[in-house]
């Protein structure tokens, strides 16, 4: 169930160096729910991919009674995507569709890893944002 991303905010503002603060971040790979059997077969097939990520990032919205719904996978290879993939799960599945579509569009800078990430991780975890956040706000538009 969501917890917000705020207290994930928080967790990583009571660290001081950005290392520290990526290893937290990394630390969210290992936490990826398993990917539904229904969704597999779709990323095998190339669909619902995140195409500003380096790596097959596969990336799922719904709403369902109510609630927001994110279905997510990303290759092991790929730990930083994993675990923001990872973090935004926990952070919003099962959260108000309301709630999710304020997600803040400057996440990486309120974690503290803007400066950390190269150009190309960042521009690929921004589209992770704006994907989960326009689908809340356009729940008819799912993807």
């Amino acid at each position: 169930m969501a917890t917000g991303i705020e207290p994930i905010i928080e967790r990583f503002g009571l660290l001081d160096d950005p290392a520290m603060k990526l290893d937290l971040l990394l630390g969210y790979s290992k936490k990826l729910p398993e990917l539904p059997e229904p969704y597999r077969s779709q990323m095998a097939a190339g669909l619902n991919l995140i195409p500003e990520c380096q790596s097959p990032a596969f990336l799922v919205t719904e709403i369902e009674d109510g609630r927001f719904r994110l279905h997510a996978d990303a290759p092991r290879e790929a730990p930083t995507a994993r675990s923001f993939l990872s973090l935004l799960t926990q952070a919003y599945d099962g959260a108000d569709p309301a709630e999710v579509a304020r997600v803040p569009l400057d996440l990486l800078s309120r974690l503290g890893l803007a400066d950390r990430l190269g150009m190309t991780r960042t521009r690929g975890l921004d589209a992770m944002l704006r994907r989960v956040q326009r689908a809340a706000a356009q729940p008819d538009a799912q993807s």
